[in-house]
């Protein structure tokens, strides 16, 4: 049978902050390598035999960053990217998926669920649980992946295997204790958050545990649009829909479920400590990346993405580095780090949301300085590509050119400008940048004015439909 993979590419990694954002989620960050978990999910995928072309699902603020990455990995000439305008669980995000692959043409294939921050090291036995969850799937089964534990892990939910691929119960996270009961019984699996079963099964079998959920997203893929290689489910339609996990609304509830239980050097990667148990270390226990020197350090993972960091004396502890946040704690609190993101959120600072440097559709931008009437940025645009054609009511802009050549509409006039050249853009005045260049345009912007938000922009064209 054919596979249809589903990638879920949604949520934000809040306990791998700082250096995972809202707007910069984990999935697409080099966390073990030097490609993202998302691009590694999706080389993993085109080992499989009988692949389709793979679908991802992604929340509607992520959608450009998530086309970049599937094209730069380039394995897939075809693929399709769902947005979700509201983020509702993995229920109404797989149960809209598997709508939008039915209602062209798939129903009978047998989809394969994996998260995109997951991290698999045994590609051979990935591939065999697969096989066998595919076999199981074409019988109408709905498939979860039990993975194999090696230690009483806290942080997971349990399958309980009965007799073959029979599933006992699901149960919930437990404490420690109950962990280490799991582990001595030995048919007690980590629930992983992989799937594998037809469309028509899974939308049959939901309509009878979580039939809001199907009625909501089968009006939301109908009235849903494509944009090129985007579809976008209906917004009012989605919003309407209750927010559950696929665990919750359909496979705890079933009687058709089963398991197949895997041994692929699995890891969700969902903490600085999870990271730190499944990466490379030194002979004193360290994963230590960037510009580092540790002196007298144990067991701690330290990370630097911008500056010289030095440590002395450490023991068990995590520090990470970015351009404008850094996290010091014990490495058993690292589940707590989501309670600093928290405390960000609510007292509304940014860094909880984006880093210094930006990604956009078009390149990217790096704030240099920010002060009350000014900031100083340094923009990036790629090769062929420009903004919107636009206006700001409140600042006045000024550019020079670093390197490449930029091609600018400034007011009534068009021009290019190369290396050490500059122009200004007064506020009120139409204008656009772009890089009719084969070479990264780089250059730096002087922002002045009484108001510098994101959110002072009027487009009048823009390419990527923003």
């Amino acid at each position: 049978m054919a596979i249809q993979p589903i990638i879920l590419a949604g949520g934000t990694g809040s306990r791998l902050w700082p250096l995972s954002r809202e707007l910069y989620p984990k999935q697409v960050i080099n966390l073990t390598g030097e490609l993202s978990l998302l691009q590694n999910t999706l080389k993993r995928v085109a080992e499989l035999p009988d692949i389709l072309p793979p679908v991802v699902v992604v929340g509607e603020e992520h959608r450009f960053m998530t086309k970049t990455q599937v094209e730069e990995l380039g394995v897939f000439p075809e693929y399709h990217i769902v947005l979700e305008p509201v983020g509702k669980n993995t229920a109404p995000a797989i149960c809209g998926a598997a709508r939008f692959v039915a209602q062209n043409g798939a129903a009978d294939d047998v989809l394969l669920v994996l998260p995109a921050d997951h991290l698999v090291t045994k590609l051979d036995a990935f591939v065999e649980a697969v096989a066998a969850a595919v076999e199981l799937a074409g019988q109408g089964k709905l498939v979860t992946f039990g993975i194999v534990p090696d230690h009483p892990e806290t942080g997971y939910g349990y399958i309980a295997q009965g007799q073959g691929a029979e599933v006992e119960r699901f149960v919930e996270k437990p404490d420690l204790a109950k962990a280490e009961e799991y582990i001595a019984r030995g048919n007690y699996l980590w629930n992983s958050g992989m799937f594998a079963f037809t469309a028509h099964a899974l939308i049959e079998e939901m309509g009878l545990h979580a039939g809001d959920v199907v009625a909501c997203m089968e009006a939301a893929v109908s009235e849903g649009k494509f944009d090129g290689v985007f579809f976008r489910f209906d917004k009012k339609l989605m919003a309407d829909c209750p927010a559950d996990s696929i665990d919750y609304a359909l496979m705890e509830k079933t009687s058709n479920a089963a398991v197949v239980k895997a041994d692929i050097g699995w890891s969700d990667i969902g903490s600085w400590r999870t990271l730190w148990e499944v990466a490379g270390k030194d002979e004193q226990g360290n994963v230590a990346s960037g510009d580092v020197i540790l002196e007298d350090v144990e067991n701690s993972l330290i990370r630097s993405e911008h500056t010289l960091v030095a440590a002395v004396g450490l023991k068990d502890t995590m520090v990470i580095e970015t351009a404008d946040a850094v996290l010091v704690a014990p490495m058993d609190r690292s589940q707590d780090v989501k309670k600093i993101v928290d405390r960000l959120k609510k007292e509304k600072r940014g860094e909880f949301q984006v880093h210094k440097t930006v990604y956009r559709p078009w390149g990217s931008y790096t704030t240099l300085e920010l002060h009350d009437r000014f900031q100083i940025k340094r923009i990036t645009v790629n090769p062929g590509a420009k903004l919107s054609l636009q206006m700001h009511h409140h600042r006045h802009e000024h550019w020079v050119v670093v390197s490449g050549t930029a091609e600018i509409v400034n007011g009534d006039e068009s021009i290019l400008l190369h290396e050490d050249q500059s122009t200004y853009i007064p506020s009120g005045t139409r204008h656009r940048l772009g890089n009719p260049g084969v070479i990264p345009l780089e250059l730096i912007e002087v922002q002045v004015g009484s108001y510098l938000g994101e959110d002072d922009i009027v487009r009048f064209d823009d390419e990527y439909g923003r």
